[in-house]
């Protein structure tokens, strides 16, 4: 036969079951927490390394637009060398 006491509600038994349980969530949400941290740390290299290749590119293409442009304007006086035209004097 169950005594008196055992049948009783305890509620230190239940703060010290429900704080247990808390400490679990709380150390599951830390895991998680930590696996979006380093999720979050591989992200920002990618995006680190991507903006520096974005970088580069941009400025390879810079530098080729500049070289086409000189090329184009160039090329009116190119023309008129190669077809027996003076260059106009300014």
């Amino acid at each position: 036969m169950a005594t008196k006491a055992s049948t009783r509600f305890d509620p230190i038994k239940q703060l010290i079951e429900l704080q247990a349980l808390a400490q679990m969530q709380i150390a599951k949400a830390d895991e998680r927490i930590a696996r979006a941290d380093e999720r979050m740390a591989r992200t920002d290299e990618r995006f680190a390394k991507l903006d520096q290749e974005s970088k580069e590119r941009f400025a390879r293409i810079e530098r080729t637009l500049a070289a086409l442009v000189r090329m184009l304007e160039h090329l009116p006086d190119a023309v008129r060398e190669k077809i027996g035209f003076a260059t106009p004097q300014t």
